[in-house]
């Protein structure tokens, strides 16, 4: 009863009842002890203030980057330091307080690979370094080598054919003279308002989701891939010692898309051998070259040079442990502790620098959400659940057998627009509210996709209303694409992923020998830490799970 209902009845009562005030209502009844107090409960609004506060004054952002990155280094799937990193991530969680940390196994992937000694240059008739990397899963050159470099021109197989012997024990250049026209525009770049108004006011997509029809490549361009093949199986054949390819981006220096070793169409007719696997066919080995110094080579040919090069690649081989790993830890939830918030990034990237932007970013953004949420004591409903996933950069691995060992397999209905998931589910499947991935770089975040469920989006606006003065503000209705939420968003589950500034990402860092711990933007990434926190915790917090697509 209220002290003034009480009044009303008999002052002795009102005075009796006023000493057993508890937050603001009276107890029933006459006690001799008053119960305990409970603690107040924390509004929205309070919550995010002291996420704000943590994260952007007290970041352990820049210690997390510099580790993984400069301690650890490249993190290629497979490969000792992708599991040192596995092994540093997990015991980082537990010193934080998360509970349940453990590397969940996946596979079996294959071999791993790390690069122990590399060399290339140019010898004759003038001598200078390239700037080259080989590509991951290449063998070594058992010690260094020597040989002319041979610039194969021919369209034809009667033109083909003139190279015939010519090419045992040569340095084969097999990509593409690329044009390196100057660089207008600005390098790094944020999303203009312009941009940001115009994904957010794009229609929202239909309710039946077709999947689209395969582009059918035209008779002029299979004929172009089966000739590119026949020539790749001519190298072979000829006995030649290196193969030499262009970087397919980047100039100046850069070295874009260097990525894993591609075994050639003769040796892979079914399209199912990989480099990684425990025992491939016998490869030639191959390097990626900075198209600058690519082009120099082309063109000494074509003035009637011959330049010779050496090459020494020493790489080693994993086979011990054909298993990849996600780390695995979470924060305890309360009265809903059985439904799951989950957040993630990959933890694995390519060889060519340290992954900084590709995407210990993410990595780190990620663990800095939850070491603020711990951090502040804030008891979540839910548990709240991170992953960091490997074997996101041969195909989303990681993630992909994490989501059929919990969740299922099964194809959303959505797909035949009547809603809910496929057969082939789990009982965790029902559990998950949401996932939340990050893996766009150093920049900072300007809102989030709804992935094509437009359900999200008044719930998105109100958790977004407090950021606005952060930058992050924008709801875009449409799909993300090329990243682990998808293996949620596959089967139904709402897998979503924010959106971000790309600042340099694609003209830069995105799977180049430049990207490195002097890429990152820490102002952003404390930004985005601030946001993906807010979010997770808003999600564990209110009383339904997230609607998922076609939800009836």
């Amino acid at each position: 009863m209220t002290r003034r209902a009480a009044a009303a009845v008999v002052v002795v009562a009102l005075l009796l009842s006023s000493l057993l005030l508890i937050n603001g209502t009276m107890a029933r009844g006459v006690q001799t002890t008053p119960p305990p107090v409970a603690a107040p409960t924390l509004s929205s609004q309070s919550a995010v203030e002291r996420i704000r506060d943590e994260g952007l004054n007290r970041s352990q952002l820049t210690k997390t980057l510099s580790y993984l990155t400069e301690v650890i280094g490249p993190r290629l799937t497979g490969s000792p330091n992708v599991r040192r990193a596995n092994d540093w991530t997990l015991e980082r969680l537990k010193q934080w307080g998360l509970s349940n940390a453990h590397l969940e196994a996946w596979g079996p992937f294959g071999r791993g690979w790390s690069l122990e000694r590399f060399s290339a240059e140019v010898v004759a008739p003038q001598s200078f370094p390239l700037v080259a990397y080989p590509k991951a899963w290449s063998p070594g050159t058992d010690g260094a080598i020597t040989g002319d470099v041979v610039y194969v021109e021919a369209d034809t197989e009667a033109a083909l054919q003139a190279y015939k012997g010519k090419l045992k024990g040569a340095f084969v250049l097999i990509g593409s003279i690329r044009g390196t026209p100057a660089g207008f525009a600005p390098r790094a770049t944020r999303l203009s308002d312009q941009k940001l108004l115009e994904l957010a006011n794009a229609p929202d997509p239909p309710s039946t989701v077709r999947p689209p029809t395969p582009r059918q490549p035209s008779a002029a361009q299979l004929a172009a891939q089966n000739f590119a093949a026949r020539k790749m199986k001519f190298y072979y054949e000829e006995g030649a010692a290196l193969l030499i390819d262009s970087s397919p981006g980047g100039d100046g220096g850069a070295v874009q898309f260097v990525q894993g070793y591609r075994v050639p169409v003769h040796l892979n007719p079914d399209g199912r051998v990989r480099a990684w696997d425990v025992k491939p066919p016998k490869l030639i080995p191959q390097i990626g070259v900075s198209n600058d110094h690519y082009n120099h080579l082309a063109r000494m040919l074509q003035q009637g040079l011959q330049p010779r090069m050496a090459v020494n690649i020493a790489v080693r081989f994993h086979d011990a442990d054909l298993m990849g790993y996600n780390t695995i830890a979470e924060i305890p939830g309360g009265d809903l502790k059985e439904e799951v918030v989950m957040l993630g990034a990959h933890l694995d990237s390519w060889h060519t620098a340290t992954g900084a932007t590709d995407n210990a970013a993410g990595v780190g953004v990620m663990m800095e959400a939850v070491r603020i949420l711990q951090a502040l004591k804030l008891q979540p409903r839910r548990t709240i659940r991170i992953a960091l996933w490997t074997g996101e950069e041969q195909g989303g691995f990681g993630s992909e057998s994490y989501v059929a060992r919990h969740f299922g397999t099964g194809k959303p209905a959505a797909l035949e627009a009547k809603g809910g998931a496929g057969a082939l589910t789990k009982p965790e499947y029902d559990k998950l509210s949401v996932y939340f991935n990050l893996d766009g770089g150093t920049g900072k975040i300007r809102g989030i996709y709804l992935q094509d469920n437009s359900a999200l989006r008044p719930i998105f606006r109100e958790w977004l209303a407090p950021l606005a003065d952060l930058g992050a503000s924008t709801i875009a209705p449409g799909n993300s694409s090329g990243s682990d939420f998808l293996s949620f968003d596959a089967v139904g589950l709402p897998g979503l992923d924010f959106l971000q500034d790309d600042i340099e990402y694609e003209t830069r860092t995105w799977h180049s020998n430049q990207d490195t711990f002097d890429r990152l933007q820490f102002d952003d990434l404390k930004q985005a830490s601030v946001v993906v926190a807010t979010f997770v915790y808003n999600a564990a917090m209110r009383d339904q799970k997230l609607p998922r697509k076609n939800q009836k």
